[in-house]
C-alpha cells in the first residue's frame, strides 16, 4: 500500500484519537467534584500581607495555614495548626512555638521557622491594611529550623487570639522571594510579590489559588500535597454575584451551591423548599456611621454634639425590623466577651437630638453628604440602609445627600480618612474585647479613619491600662466603661448587628459559619 493510500487510514485514526481524548476530558471534568459559591466579592488582595476584606479571609483560610487556629465552629479556644505546641514566659512577653514536623508548602518546600520570621516581618514592613495587627511584636526569631520565638513590646493577653487572623498566614519565603517579595525595611516600597500572590498562593493549606479575575470569580484547586485529610471538593469557584436576587435565582436553579448574601425576605421565601437548606444565626458585623473628627474634613460632624445628635436620631428598631439581629451597644459586636448587651444600646430621642443640634449652632438643621459603597453583604443592602439613615436624620432637621460609589473607590476614601460622613460595617479583627481599641482615640478606625486622636484624660489613661491588664474580670469591666464613654462622645454611631442568613443546596454537608473566616470550604462535602 502506498503512502497516499495510507493517508485516509491515518487521518481516521487521528480523528478517533481526538474524539477519545475529548471524551476522556469530558469524563474527567464530569468526575471532578466542584463547589460553586455565590458571593458579593469584596476582595482587595490575596496577598496575606495586604489583603484585608471578607472575601480575602475566606480564600486565605483555604490556601494558607497559621501557627494556631480556632475550633471549626467558634472562637472558644486556641488550637494547634502549624505550631504543635507553645509556651509563654512568666512576664507575658515571649512566646515560643514549636512547628509540626514534616509540613510542606504546596510548592514542595518545607515549612520552617525562617518562613514564619519572613511572613511576620513582611506583614509588618509592607505596611498595608493588616500591618497594625503586628504592631505589638518587637521581634520574631528562628531559634532553630522548627522553633520560633516571638517577643512582644508589652504583655498582650489577647495575642494568641490575633494569630488565627489570615494576616498571620505562614507563607513560602523561598517562592515569594523568587517572585519579588521582600520582608526587610525596604518592603514598603520594594516588595513586588503582590501580583504573583493574586494569581496563585504560596501556602500549606488544603487548596491552592488557581486564578482570580477581580469582580468576576476566584478559583481554588485541591492541594495534592496537603498534609491533612484531603478536602472533598477538587475545585472551588467563588462567583461574584453582587445582586442578592440573582444569587437566590442561581441557587434555586442549581447553578451555585451556596448563596452567602441573601436578604431576610429572600431567605423566608426559600423556607419549605426541600432542595434548599437554611442557616440563621447571630452575626458579628456591626453597621455604623463614621464622622470625621478633623474639622477641615468633617465640618459639622466633627462637633461632638452633632455626633451625639446623630446617634440619638437613628431609628434602631427600624433597622432590626429590616435585617433582624440586635442593636449593638457599641462597635464591639454583641456576643464577644466584654461587649455591652443589646439593651445597653443608645435609645432614639428626637427632641434630645434637636436640642443638641441647636446647642452646636444648628437650630434650623444642617446639610450633610453621606458617603458609602453600592454593596450588599451577607444579605444587607447598604443602599436600603442609606435611604433609611437619610429619612431618620431628616426628622431632626438634617438634610442628607447620598454619595454612593463603587466599593474599591469608597473603601480607599474610608481607609485614608478622607470621608467627612460615611456608612460602613465592621467585622472584628480580633475575637477578643481588645478589638474595641480600634474604635478609640488613636485606634485603627478612630485614629486613621475618623482622625480622632485624643480623648479625655480618663479615657486615654484607661486605654493604656486595659492594653496590659491580665485580670479577665477587670479587662471586661474596663472595656465596658470605654464602650459607654463612646456612647457619650465619639465619632461613631453603630446602629445594627444583623443576623447571618445563608442558604445552600440540601445535599451540601458540613456547613459552619465562623466569626473569623466566615466559611471553611475544606469542611464541605456533598451527600448522596
Amino acid at each position: 500500500m502506498s503512502r497516499f493510500a495510507l493517508r485516509p487510514v491515518i487521518n481516521a485514526l487521528m480523528m478517533l484519537v481526538a474524539i477519545l481524548a475529548l471524551g476522556l476530558a469530558a469524563v474527567s471534568a464530569q468526575d471532578e467534584n466542584v463547589l460553586v459559591i455565590g458571593h458579593a466579592e469584596s476582595t482587595d488582595s490575596y496577598d496575606p500581607a495586604r489583603g484585608y476584606t471578607q472575601t480575602t479571609g475566606v480564600v486565605l483560610r483555604a490556601t494558607y495555614d497559621t501557627l494556631v487556629t480556632f475550633p471549626d465552629a467558634d472562637a472558644s479556644g486556641i488550637e494547634p495548626m502549624l505550631a504543635s505546641e507553645w509556651t509563654v514566659s512568666d512576664d507575658g512577653l515571649t512566646y515560643t512555638f514549636t512547628l509540626a514536623e514534616g509540613v510542606t508548602f504546596s510548592s514542595g518546600n518545607p515549612v520552617t521557622a525562617d518562613d514564619v520570621v519572613f511572613s511576620f516581618d513582611r506583614l509588618k514592613n509592607v505596611k498595608s491594611s493588616p500591618a497594625f495587627l503586628a504592631d505589638g511584636i518587637a521581634s520574631v526569631t528562628a531559634v532553630d529550623a522548627s522553633t520560633v520565638e516571638i517577643v512582644l513590646t508589652a504583655p498582650n493577653p489577647s495575642f494568641l487570639s490575633l494569630l488565627p487572623n489570615s494576616a498571620f498566614s505562614i507563607t513560602d519565603s523561598v517562592l515569594i522571594q523568587e517572585n519579588g517579595g521582600l520582608s526587610g525595611a525596604d518592603a514598603e516600597t520594594g516588595d513586588a510579590a503582590e501580583q504573583f500572590l493574586n494569581g496563585t498562593s504560596a501556602g500549606s493549606g488544603p487548596y491552592i489559588l488557581e486564578s482570580w479575575e477581580p469582580q468576576v470569580e476566584t478559583v481554588l484547586v485541591r492541594n495534592s500535597s496537603y498534609r491533612g485529610d484531603a478536602p472533598y471538593f477538587d475545585r472551588v469557584i467563588i462567583q461574584n454575584i453582587p445582586e442578592a436576587a440573582t444569587q437566590k435565582s442561581a441557587l434555586e436553579a442549581g447553578d451555585v451551591d451556596i448563596a452567602l448574601d441573601l436578604t431576610s425576605d429572600q431567605i423566608a421565601s426559600l423556607e419549605g423548599n426541600a432542595d434548599i437548606s437554611i442557616f440563621r444565626g447571630p452575626g458579628n458585623l456591626v453597621h455604623f456611621l463614621i464622622m470625621n473628627a478633623n474639622p477641615d474634613i468633617g465640618g459639622p460632624v466633627s462637633d461632638p454634639n452633632v455626633q451625639k445628635a446623630i446617634r440619638l436620631a437613628l431609628d434602631y428598631e427600624g433597622y432590626q425590623a429590616l435585617w433582624g439581629g440586635v442593636q449593638p451597644g457599641s462597635n464591639l459586636a454583641v456576643g464577644l466577651a466584654g461587649a455591652l448587651s443589646s439593651d445597653q444600646g443608645i435609645k432614639r430621642d428626637i427632641e434630645a437630638a434637636k436640642s443638641l443640634l441647636a446647642e452646636a449652632g444648628y437650630p434650623d438643621g444642617l446639610e450633610l453628604t453621606l458617603s458609602y459603597p453600592d454593596f450588599t453583604f451577607q444579605g444587607v443592602d447598604m443602599n436600603t440602609n442609606a435611604q433609611k439613615i437619610q429619612a431618620d436624620l431628616a426628622e431632626v432637621g438634617i438634610t442628607v445627600t447620598l454619595d454612593v460609589g463603587d466599593l474599591q473607590t469608597k473603601l480607599e476614601e474610608y481607609r485614608n480618612g478622607q470621608a467627612a460622613f460615611g456608612y460602613w460595617f465592621w467585622g472584628p479583627d480580633i475575637l477578643d474585647p481588645a478589638d474595641f481599641l480600634a474604635f478609640l482615640p488613636g485606634g485603627k478606625v478612630g485614629g486613621a479613619r475618623a482622625n480622632w486622636t485624643e480623648g479625655s484624660a480618663e479615657v486615654m489613661s484607661l486605654i493604656e491600662a486595659v492594653k496590659v491588664e491580665s485580670d479577665q474580670a477587670q479587662r471586661l469591666a474596663d472595656y465596658q466603661t470605654l464602650q459607654l464613654a463612646n456612647q457619650e462622645n465619639s465619632p461613631f454611631a453603630p446602629f445594627n448587628q444583623p443576623d447571618v442568613q445563608t442558604a445552600f443546596r440540601a445535599d451540601l454537608q458540613g456547613y459552619l459559619w465562623h466569626p473569623q473566616w466566615l466559611i471553611d470550604v475544606a469542611l464541605l462535602s456533598r451527600g448522596m
